[in-house]
């Protein structure tokens, strides 16, 4: 098991936490709105003070990667390279709707053929949603996708699927399917996101700190058709 350094901040919300073998030994939240700028720096200087004071060692930072927040993710991005090259340790990137799932799977009961759908907001009733099955296997890739009252019926069709996350709350009028489940207050925080981080460790599933980037939301509005703009 090793010792790792989270951070997150694809949203509005801010938090850095600290796990050892498979344990959270420190958390910092700002739920209170962006300020990622001021928040940050003081989140993760009180972490690494912690694990430098019990003499813990390092083993890696692992960083949400979106899609979020422009600037929300370069903060945190820019922080967890920073840690990496000043410390020699490496770094995980784990996608920002995978670390949704985590308090939906850990902390409510679903059924067991349920999928999940986390969702990021976007714009008007656009936003940025992937499907899941229980076991976090990829049913639909990341996608910027406007929806309407046949959104995800295929889906639906099969099965329950639990929309959360905070491009959810705007889609309750739109999808009405009696097979949708509709989870609230679910939001992307750092202390959940150490079982993603422990897999990818334990996998040396690691990021190329001089080249990594982001999934930025701009990355998918750049890509869409005009006609969806």
């Amino acid at each position: 098991m090793s010792c790792i350094l989270s951070i997150e901040t694809s949203t509005s919300v801010c938090s850095v936490a600290a796990s050892q073998d498979g344990q959270v030994i420190f958390t910092k939240e700002d739920l209170k709105g962006p300020s990622h700028a001021v928040s940050l720096g003081v989140f993760v200087d009180e972490a690494l003070s912690l694990i430098d004071s019990h003499a813990i060692p390092l083993d890696a930072v692992a960083v949400s990667c979106g899609p979020g927040s422009y600037t929300g993710l370069r903060i945190g991005v820019s922080m967890a390279k920073g840690i990496c090259y000043g410390r020699s340790v490496p770094l995980i990137g784990l996608p920002t709707l995978e670390v949704l799932c985590v308090p939906l799977l850990l902390h409510h009961e679903i059924e067991e053929e349920a999928l999940l759908c986390p969702m990021i907001d976007a714009r008007r009733m656009e936003v940025y949603a992937a499907v899941y099955d229980r076991a976090l296997n990829v049913r639909r890739e990341v996608s910027a996708d406007i929806v309407d009252e046949g959104s995800y019926k295929e889906f639906l069709d099969r099965g329950p699927v639990y929309f959360f996350g905070n491009g959810a709350a705007k889609c309750r009028e739109k999808i009405t399917h009696p097979n949708a489940r509709f989870k609230e207050d679910i939001v992307p925080l750092a202390k959940m996101m150490m079982p993603l981080a422990e897999k990818a460790m334990a996998n040396q599933r690691f990021e190329d700190v001089a080249y990594f980037e982001p999934f930025y939301l701009k990355e998918f509005v750049a890509s869409m058709p005009k006609k969806m703009l």
